[in-house]
This record gives C-alpha cells, sequence and structure tokens, in this order.
C-alpha cells in the first residue's frame, strides 16, 4: 500500500511508494550528487522511483506546487541543479532486455551501458554505446551518443526505434514514427526536455570482436601525427574510428609522468587490416613507446573520454590548426582530436536533430587554454554537441537554426508550461 511523503509542510507526494529522501536524512547528499562537481544541487527531497507510477506522483506533486522537476540516473548529464525541487533517481528501473531475432534492445530509464553490452554480447550484438560502461543509456541517447562504432553505424539516437513517455501533463503516451512523430523526431537528439522517457528501444549491431585500443607515441611528433591526420581521415573507412590525445599521463599508469601523443583506436574488423590502415601514422609519428592496441570483444572495449572546458567542432583542417593544437597541449593535461564523418554525416530522412553532422573533427581540451577558442574560430563551425555541453546557457548551439526552431515547436506542443526546465531544454 503506497503512503504519502513530504517534501516541505505543504507539499506531498501522493502515491509514491519508492524511498524518499530529505536533506540531513542518511542518502541524501549520496544521492543528489551528479558527476559535475560544479553543480551542487540541493533539491528539497530526492526519491528513487520504482515504476512509471512513481514517476508520475512525483512529477504532479512538482507541478501542483510549482516547484522544479529533474530525473537522473547517472549523474553524468547533470549540468543544473533542480534546488528546492524534485529530484527523481531512476537507477532502480534498470531493466534490459534483447531480442536477438530482432537485433533490438528495450531498457527501462536507469539502464547503463555495461549492462546492455553485457546483455548483447552473447548473440554476437552490440550498441552503439559511450566510452564508459557506467554511463546511463537514456539521457546518452537523447542527447545524441556519439560512440565508437557511430562512424560504422550513425549516432546512437539513430538507432532508436520507439520510446515511452510521461508528458508533463501526466499522460504516458509511445512514440514512434507512427504514434506522436514530432515527438519522436525530437526526442532523437532534442534532449530530455520534453517529457521523461520510461523505456527506449533501439537497434543493436552485429559487432562481437574489434581491434582496439592506445598506442603512445613521443610528444615530440604531435606535429607530424597531426600533420599525418588531417589528410589520413578523408580515406579512413566508416569501420575505423580514431582520436589522437595529447596528454599527460597519470603517475598511477603506463608510461607514468610521460607527455605523449596517444592514438585511440576502434576498428571493426580485423587485426592486419586495422594496422595497415594506421601505417601511415605509425610510420609519420616514428616508432611507438606502448603499444596497446588487440583484438578483444567489444564488451571489453573502454576507450575512456576527456573532460571538457573547452570544445571546437571543425569543418575544415588546415595545417594552421596542427600548430594551435600543439602549443596547446603545452598548457593543458589533455587534448582531444577526434575523428567523426562516416555514418554519422549521411543521416536517413526521418532522422532526428542530432548535433552539426557536417563536423570533420572535434576538439575537446580538460582546461581552459586563453586565445584558444580565439585561434580555432575561422575553422569552427560555431556548434556545439549536447553530450559534451556543460553550459546550458549555450544549449541553442547543439543543433542547427531549422532543427533548433523546429524543437521550439514540439516544445510548446508538448511542455508549453515550461515543466521540464532544469539542464539542457528548449525554451517554447
Amino acid at each position: 500500500m503506497s503512503r504519502p511523503y513530504y517534501i516541505q509542510d505543504d507539499i506531498t507526494l501522493s502515491g509514491f511508494t519508492g524511498p524518499v529522501h530529505r536533506p540531513g536524512e542518511e542518502r541524501y547528499d549520496e544521492l543528489r550528487r551528479g558527476l559535475n562537481p560544479a553543480v551542487d544541487a540541493r533539491p528539497a527531497v530526492v526519491a528513487e522511483a520504482y515504476g512509471v507510477a512513481d514517476l508520475r506522483a512525483a512529477l504532479l506533486a512538482a507541478r501542483a506546487h510549482g516547484v522544479p522537476f529533474a530525473v537522473q540516473a547517472t549523474g553524468h548529464g547533470t549540468h543544473a541543479a533542480a534546488d528546492d525541487g524534485v529530484l527523481v533517481r531512476t537507477s532502480p528501473m534498470a531493466s534490459v532486455l534483447v531480442d536477438p531475432v530482432r537485433r533490438v534492445a528495450k531498457v527501462g530509464p536507469g539502464a547503463r551501458w555495461g549492462e546492455v553490452v553485457a546483455a548483447a554480447a552473447p548473440f554476437g550484438l552490440a550498441p552503439l554505446s559511450g566510452s564508459a560502461p557506467g554511463v546511463g543509456v537514456t539521457g546518452y541517447t537523447l542527447g545524441g551518443g556519439l560512440g565508437w562504432l557511430a562512424r560504422l553505424h550513425g549516432f546512437a539516437a539513430d538507432s532508436v526505434l520507439r520510446a515511452e513517455v510521461l508528458l508533463a501533463d501526466g499522460r504516458h503516451v509511445t512514440a514512434s514514427p507512427d504514434s506522436h512523430p514530432e515527438l519522436f523526431w525530437a526526442l532523437r537528439g532534442g534532449g530530455g526536455g520534453f517529457g521523461v522517457v520510461t523505456s527506449l528501444e533501439f537497434r543493436l549491431h552485429p559487432v562481437a570482436r574489434v581491434h582496439s585500443g592506445f598506442a603512445y607515441f613521443p610528444i615530440e611528433a604531435a606535429g607530424e601525427l597531426l600533420e599525418a591526420y588531417r589528410t589520413w581521415i578523408d580515406d579512413a573507412p566508416d569501420a575505423l574510428s580514431t582520436a589522437v590525445v595529447l596528454r599527460r599521463m597519470p603517475a598511477d599508469g603506463p608510461l607514468p609522468g610521460r607527455h605523449v601523443a596517444q592514438l585511440k583506436v576502434v576498428h571493426a574488423g580485423d587485426e592486419a587490416e586495422g594496422r595497415r590502415l594506421l601505417a601511415p601514422l605509425w610510420r609519420a609519428a616514428g616508432p611507438a613507446l606502448l603499444d596497446e592496441t588487440r583484438t578483444t570483444t567489444y564488451a571489453d572495449t573502454a576507450m575512456g573520454g576527456t573532460p571538457n572546458r573547452h570544445m571546437s567542432m571543425l569543418e575544415e583542417v588546415p595545417g594552421e590548426v596542427v600548430d594551435v593544437l600543439v602549443a596547446a597541449a603545452g598548457q593543458a593535461q589533455t587534448v582531444e582530436i577526434r575523428h567523426w564523418g562516416g555514418a554519422m554525416g549521411r543521416p536517413g530522412p526521418d532522422a532526428g536533430p542530432v548535433s552539426h553532422r557536417g563536423t570533420r573533427l572535434s576538439v575537446i581540451v580538460d582546461t581552459p587554454v586563453p586565445g584558444l577558442a580565439e585561434a580555432l574560430r575561422p575553422y569552427d563551425n560555431g556548434g556545439t554537441f549536447l553530450n559534451f555541453l556543460a553550459d546550458t546557457r549555450r544549449t541553442a548551439a547543439a543543433w542547427s537554426a531549422a532543427d533548433h526552431g523546429r524543437l521550439r515547436q514540439v516544445k510548446r506542443a508538448y511542455d508549453p508550461d515550461g515543466v521540464f526546465r532544469v539542464g539542457h531544454v528548449v525554451e517554447p
């Protein structure tokens, strides 16, 4: 039997059955936090939802009392605080179902990529997952989802088949090409500001094994490596995804304390072909200090990411950019240059509003570098990518002007009162 919980003296989550935590209680501080240390959220209540009925009860309570409402699974995408509001954790709703015949997965809003990868692997299938297994599936996918199979199969959002969504007015609907098609379009790259996704269904892809890992070269070879890389990408096949990372190695890993040029590789093919394709980069950079690339299962491929304090999206890569990036590496801990293209740049006719698909390379820097943005601006398309964006003041830059206009129309239709207003949301 459900029982009421009180956020404040006059606010009740009527019908909510999961645990509810208030300031001062044991798990409140643990559950209120996301992974971004700059966001120190202080919600009035943190509620752990066990099902759609709990989510609806929390949503309607927040609406009735005019307080902010936010949903958090893992906290990876938390960039704004739901202060004095209702924060719902969906971690208990972590179901994962795989249909190997249809090559489809259906997951709950609390599922993490590691769980989906593990469930799909016995069938030789893989999702379009992110770099880390602990990232939540839903938030990552709604933001577009740029993984290591994206050049071969597109953004994660491009593989979505349908979503069940709790709307701002409490209705629970299915969004698909045949049901609420405009909402379905918006969810595939438009973020989470249109409703609470309570389940997500998406395609899996036949990828069992990959040749992947890292190769490390002296930092002195960074200029030669990047000069070769900027033209080598023109002919790289879709099955090969790469990034060049200029970084200072931590004290507790390989090559401790060294400043290196690291090559990240995921090749959805055999090792011999992968090494043949990568040979020009090896020749440009010289002998590797350490080669950790290997053939392994997709489930064992963990490539890691780079904290984002600056991002540029480049559609041109002239030689001048190489000098800028090498200079930036002298001031930052990590500078990552990642190749886009492939299937990401070839959307189908019904594709959602995912970022700037003409991007050739993204540059992510983990430390503010004076003058870097200005130096890259002539080559930058001015956009950003929702999954990589922490600054909610720049949310609109994640889409083209046309897609942003269409997203505003969907927002007006499904959330005219701005109930979903915390984080990266479209203004109605």
